[in-house]
């Protein structure tokens, strides 16, 4: 009876995601209230979850400019 394993799903602090986008730890607050970078509150501090960094950094690569601004 083997279960299928599933994929460890990591946490990244608002301080580690600042330092690899190369931005300040406030744009990632910014971010994640506005709902643009997914995030889980731990007691006091957030936490968020790598594949919804990777899933940010894709869209802002891929379509970062509306029509309105290009």
């Amino acid at each position: 009876m083997d279960t299928p394993e599933r994929p460890r799903l990591r946490y990244l602090t608002v301080a580690e995601v600042a330092e690899l986008m190369r931005v300040s730890k406030m744009t990632v607050y910014r971010l994640t209230k506005s709902g643009d970078l997914p995030a889980v509150r731990v007691g006091r501090s957030y936490r968020v979850p790598q594949d919804a960094l990777e899933a940010y950094l894709a869209r802002s690569a891929t379509g970062g400019q509306d029509a309105a601004h290009g």
